[in-house]
């Protein structure tokens, strides 16, 4: 009987963001016992001692994630306020949920942002903030500087998506154009108790990097955010330049550094990343019969170099010739350097540079997706790859290596049938990569 490795492979990416679910890890992370909160099995408040709980998030992940905490804590949560992208809300007790535009802020987010500090700011000494961070998050809570407009934002912020800068550098000038990011959350909340609770979009899993790290230790300067400006060859507004460089010289303070008081009663805890996926995706594929092997979990790098050398990876594992079936899981967030005006995402890129890679091999199959449901500015979380899918393309006109040329994929790979769509799944840990190779399997194509 032949294995339909399509159908496989949409059960081992479910199981893989089921692992990762933001508001399950929430859950998991506070554990209530009468008037003492464990949090992460590593902090303990004593709420005898707190007169409110206030909840504070933002990200693609921030509604599930606020959920978990009213699973636990109930109403114990007097108030908050949480920023999401569109389609990703819910409809919480007595928590204001904002939508908003991603990646590009909008004026909606910078609402969101608006309201967030002012709850930070209104906080007391006897007050636990509670704050829920995940992937998404510096988008979302746009906060300029003084001096810096919506606008200079959102060209410096499309920018840097564009240049194929990495999230370390897009977050380290991001972070210097904000009163929200890099610190500015927890210097606005205290001297009350912040603990932050955080879905890990960030390979390495950086806490100043995670959501321009709003209640954590800031470790880049005026002068990082100047020279990653300088290595993508970007020429941002003159407000943006005037603000940075001002910064760099002196006169404007640094964001909050180690050490610094904003930081005296401030916590973060990593509840859910990468690895929990790919672990989950494993479990998946074993109770189905596959040889499970997780590669990497800090995949990095131009999206098409990293298609082709997934591609190398599946060509060596059908020369294993193994007996039993195997599937290789790999994780992280590549980048894409854009040149025009192509349609796509990394995880759409990658799989088309993996599909002109695996042109004519049968027996495998492989996926990459993005955990969040959503992949570029494309209704698509990524999209498959097999040997046929450069030569399904033609029959409607297109060419696989002219669309990769062009970082066109999301037509190419919809005109094949090929596209992966989810719709949101209430997490955000990065990118998977699947491959299952199964020589005596079929490759069914139907989408």
């Amino acid at each position: 009987m032949t294995r339909p490795l399509r159908e496989d492979a949409r059960a081992i990416l479910r199981a893989a963001v089921a692992a990762a679910d933001a508001r399950a890890a929430v859950v998991r992370a506070l554990d209530l016992d009468g008037h003492r909160l464990t949090v992460a099995a590593a902090e303990e408040v004593d709420l005898t001692s707190i007169d409110r709980v206030l909840l504070i998030g933002a990200g693609k992940a921030a509604a599930g994630m606020a959920a978990g905490a009213l699973d636990v804590l109930g109403e114990r949560i007097a108030a908050g306020t949480v920023t999401t992208k569109d389609r990703h809300g819910a409809d919480l007790p007595r928590i204001d949920v904002w939508e908003a535009a991603h990646p590009v802020p909008d004026t909606r987010g910078m609402a969101g942002a608006a309201e967030a500090l002012r709850m930070a700011r209104q906080a007391g000494p006897r007050d636990l903030v509670l704050c829920l961070l995940s992937g998404g998050a510096s988008a979302l809570w746009p906060a300029p500087v003084r001096g810096v407009s919506l606008s200079d934002l959102q060209a410096v912020t499309d920018a840097l998506l564009r240049s194929g800068a990495s999230i370390h550098e897009i977050n380290a000038v991001r972070k210097h154009l904000s009163r929200i990011g890099g610190g500015g959350l927890a210097r606005a909340a205290a001297p009350a108790r912040v603990v932050t609770l955080a879905v890990c979009d960030v390979v390495g899993g950086a806490m100043d990097v995670i959501a321009s790290g709003p209640t954590a230790p800031d470790r880049t300067t005026y002068a990082d955010a100047l020279e990653v400006l300088r290595s993508c060859d970007i020429r941002p507004p003159p407000a943006v330049l005037a603000h940075l460089w001002a910064g760099d010289a002196g006169p404007r303070p640094e964001t909050p550094k180690p050490g610094d008081a904003a930081f005296h009663r401030a916590s973060v805890h990593v509840v859910a990343q990468n690895r929990d996926a790919l672990a989950g995706a494993a479990r998946e594929a074993e109770r189905r019969g596959y040889r499970a092997r997780i590669v990497a979990d800090d995949l990095e790098g131009e999206a098409s170099t990293v298609g082709e050398q997934v591609a190398q990876l599946a060509m060596e594992a059908v020369a294993e010739d193994a007996d039993a079936p195997l599937a290789l899981l790999l994780g992280g967030e590549t980048t894409v350097t854009v040149r025009g005006d192509g349609q796509g995402g990394r995880n759409q890129e990658l799989a088309l540079a993996l599909a002109i890679g695996l042109e004519g091999v049968e027996g495998v199959l492989a996926a990459a997706m993005g955990t969040d449901g959503t992949d570029g500015p494309t209704n698509a979380a990524g999209a498959f790859a097999d040997g046929g899918t450069a030569a399904r393309g033609p029959a409607a006109g297109l060419d696989a290596r002219h669309a990769l040329r062009r970082h066109h994929a999301h037509p190419f790979l919809r005109a094949a049938g090929d596209l992966i769509v989810t719709g949101p799944t209430g997490t955000n840990v990065n990118d998977l990569v699947l491959v299952l190779v199964d020589p005596r399997a079929r490759v069914d194509t139907a989408s």
